[in-house]
């Protein structure tokens, strides 16, 4: 529906805030952020375990590796990670990138580059596309457009054997074709050396403002000790709701934090199913932030209108001062495909772990389990090669 239609209750209908951010710093060169790290790191450390990053969108999983932010109340603290490399084929995603974490990200299509042409790295990471094993998505599975696009994540591991792979998907990748793309996924990784387990984790958990689940999958070179223990939330017993992670930016409609004055205009449905038209509650968790912003119409749980761009990116658990620098759907597309750095952090510490524990341990003495703490963070080595909830 165009703007200057009226509504069913016969008034004209409002236009669409579509004003552009108003910024000065990305994440990474904002002069508050610098001051923050001084207290609780700075990411990137040089000497830190080497991270190639595929698919890497604007930033969310890198960020939370990284840690080095501020978040919902929250500092997260620097990791031992440094990215070399980040690839993604979207142009809006890579600027995104570059403004907040620096240069290290490239534009291509991973389908046209070599993965002799990618440096090694201690660390694969990568959220391979998911709108083709969504739910709500074409479910299409192998046979859709993105649906092998794993494949670049095996290839690399094959070629490279970094220590560690780290993939992320939506849940209903476990479900869908009775399990077997999974499986698939799970088999080719296992074939070119590694042991696998898969993390289902539920976002609310690790203090995250919204309702969204996501798969890990973690894979062990084959000639490692042990396995990285899962991590478990810390939200158990409370969940953050949207209220408590929003009501401070309720009496903002400008930018003086940015991306606060982006938001689409939109009625309420009056009749059917309201093809995603919620209004989020008080005192309960958000719903999920899709990136299709028009699949699911999102109402403020106390104003009349619609989430704003920066809402949106509170829930994902972008802190304030990563900026969206575009129109209001291109940033929403951002921030809906975007791993929530807070999860993401939680997902690094587990992997930090592990790597510090490999790399000061005798492997011997792992095996004899003679070390407790070692063994604690090692974890038990996967056994079955069958997809389960436990490891593999």
């Amino acid at each position: 529906m165009r703007c200057g239609v009226r509504r069913n209750d016969g008034k004209k209908k409002r236009r669409a805030r579509r004003t552009m951010p108003e910024f000065r710093h990305g994440f990474l060169s904002n002069p508050k952020v610098q001051e923050y790290q001084s207290a609780i790191g700075t990411p990137g450390h040089s000497e830190g375990h080497s991270v190639t990053s595929l698919f890497a969108g604007c930033g969310g999983l890198d960020l939370g590796l990284l840690g080095g932010f501020n978040v919902l109340g929250r500092s997260f603290v620097a990791q031992p990670f440094r990215i070399i490399q980040a690839v993604d084929n979207s142009p809006d995603a890579v600027e995104a990138y570059r403004l907040n974490l620096g240069s290290e990200i490239r534009e291509a299509d991973l389908r046209t580059v070599s993965v002799s042409d990618l440096a090694p790295a201690t660390l694969l990471t990568g959220g391979f596309p998911c709108q083709d094993f969504s739910s709500s998505g074409p479910k299409t599975g192998f046979d859709g457009r993105r649906g092998r696009l794993y494949r670049v994540m095996i290839e690399y591991a094959e070629a490279h054997q970094p220590k560690i792979v780290l993939g992320e998907n939506v849940p209903h990748l476990a479900r869908l074709n009775k399990g077997k793309y999974l499986e698939t996924i799970l088999r080719e990784l296992e074939a070119v050396g590694y042991r696998c387990d898969v993390w289902d984790l539920y976002a609310p958990d690790f203090g995250v403002p919204q309702s969204r689940r996501r798969l890990f999958i973690v894979g062990v070179r084959r000639d490692l000790p042990g396995f990285p223990v899962k991590p478990c939330g810390t939200f158990l017993g409370g969940h953050v709701s949207i209220d408590e992670a929003l009501e401070d930016l309720e009496a903002v409609v400008d930018e003086t934090v940015t991306n606060q004055s982006q938001y689409f205009v939109a009625t309420r449905a009056s009749s059917g199913g309201g093809q995603g038209d919620h209004t989020n509650k008080v005192g309960e968790v958000a719903y999920c932030i899709r990136a299709n912003a028009r699949g699911r119409i999102q109402f403020h749980y106390r104003l009349d209108r619609r989430l704003t761009v920066r809402e949106c990116a509170r829930l994902q658990t972008f802190p304030d001062e990563f900026v969206f620098p575009f129109s209001t759907q291109r940033n929403l597309t951002l921030i809906g495909n975007a791993v929530p750095p807070m999860l993401a952090h939680a997902v690094g510490e587990r992997l930090a772990d592990y790597l510090q524990a490999v790399d000061e341990a005798d492997a011997d003495e792992v095996a004899m389990l003679q070390d407790e703490r070692v063994a604690t963070v090692l974890h038990r080595a996967p056994q079955t090669t069958l997809f389960s909830t436990e490891a593999r």
